[in-house]
């Protein structure tokens, strides 16, 4: 076979040529023979090897350090001719990045935060309130947001009880958002012995299939209002909470002060300075982009795009390829920005040795499952069976980098 060699620019090539039909029945023919595979398969396995065979003549008529290759070669065009199959492949090799320049004059100038005593307050304030046992109310009064409300109640679809629509002396806590949205907040107002009528819709996601959407009538009575009332911290709050018998309530307020801190320097990352390093990056370093792994991107960001698409909005783009097309524009700059800032970032790390290691990425989706009330495991095999470990590691690659340049800790 014979590989044209187009170079675009200095880091992308274009592969083109033809691979006769002979050649291509005679490796089916062989690959059937030796593995006694299925037609189908002998003919996959075949065109895979002829696809490499390809792409290595290609790789040695351009002379390319394989090493400097990035991702995979990208098939661009496929066409069957007479005698043969004429091929067009992209390819791109890793651009070269001065990490010597000199890049401090983009890092924003910024006050880090300090908490102030009345937030370490309120916080310690919040605390106590949530380390509170639930008591009744000592006076009568109407229920209010946050309290527990004892309550029967029975539901009704239609005019008929459902299975799990119904419990005696229920202990629910206005605000928690533990019911049907919508059902709390009519709890709201309610006095001892009162009993109402209470409307509301489950979700259209909701779990039950046979709930999903539809409006549900809930027969409610209220027996008894408990509130929170806060306990006074001291040194025996303070060991209970930091599960240390040797904290006392000034270690509390300390640890809170890193807290509060930890979490205003995490937003001024996150919303000004982050942003800020990304666009003086971008300003600072100039080279070119590898063709092959921003479409890759692009068809990363259309996935994430369409999978919040009904049916029907699926099918409109699938059958409209001009409408498709315009998509892929759409988030074009974005993915060459991503891209950009992947690459600015690998080699700004790998020139300052910064690594990150698999468990970090693991210990961080942990964590993040546990802000967000979601099981840890299963969002670890989530980005494992979807290859989102990669660009997870790439994210805490960028922070420490970031981290280091801003001052936040060393290196």
């Amino acid at each position: 076979m014979k590989v044209t060699v187009e170079k675009v620019d200095d880091i992308n090539f274009i592969l083109s040529g033809t691979v006769k039909n002979s050649t291509i029945e005679e490796k089916v023919a062989k690959e059937t023979k030796q593995n006694a595979s299925k037609d189908e398969n002998a003919t996959q396995d075949a065109a895979a090897k002829i696809f490499k065979e390809f792409v290595d003549a290609g790789i040695k008529e351009a002379n390319i350090d394989v090493a400097n290759i990035l991702g995979q070669p990208m098939l661009k065009k496929h066409e069957q001719r007479e005698d043969s199959i004429y091929f067009e492949v992209e390819l791109s090799i890793s651009p070269e990045i001065d990490v010597n320049t000199d890049y401090t004059d983009i890092i924003p100038p910024f006050v880090k935060p300090i908490a102030e005593p009345k937030e370490v307050e309120a916080k310690l304030l919040e605390y106590a309130t949530q380390q509170a046992p639930f008591s009744k109310i000592e006076k009568e009064r109407a229920t209010i947001n946050g309290d527990v409300a004892v309550i029967d109640f029975a539901g009704y679809i239609d005019g008929k009880a459902f299975e799990g629509g119904s419990a005696e002396k229920f202990n629910l806590k206005i605000g928690s958002n533990a019911f049907i949205p919508g059902f709390e907040e009519q709890l709201i107002g309610m006095v001892y012995g009162e009993e109402k009528t209470i409307t509301v819709t489950f979700p259209k996601d909701y779990q039950a299939d046979d709930l999903a959407g539809k409006e549900t009538k809930f027969d409610v009575k209220l027996h008894e209002i408990q509130e929170q009332k806060a306990i006074t911290p001291d040194d025996a709050f303070a060991q209970r909470v930091l599960k240390d018998p040797k904290a006392t309530l000034e270690t509390l307020k300390k640890k809170l002060a890193e807290q509060i801190t930890s979490q205003d320097i995490s937003q001024l990352y996150m919303a000004e300075l982050k942003p800020k390093l990304i666009e003086g990056l971008h300003t600072k370093f100039n080279f070119t982009l590898p063709n092959n792994i921003v479409e890759q991107e692009i068809d990363a960001k259309v996935r994430e795009k369409t999978r919040s698409f009904n049916e029907e909005e699926h099918k409109v783009y699938m059958e409209n390829k001009d409408k498709f097309a315009q998509l892929r524009e759409s988030v074009r700059e974005e993915a060459r920005k991503s891209i950009k800032t992947a690459l600015i970032v690998e080699a700004l790390a790998k020139q300052q040795g910064i690594i990150v290691h698999d468990q970090e990425v693991i210990a961080a989706l942990s964590y993040q499952a546990m802000v967000t009330g979601q099981d840890a495991e299963a969002l670890v095999k989530y980005y494992q069976d979807n290859n989102l470990m990669t660009s997870a590691k790439l994210g805490l690659t960028e922070d420490k980098l970031f981290g280091v340049m801003l001052g936040f800790h060393k290196h």
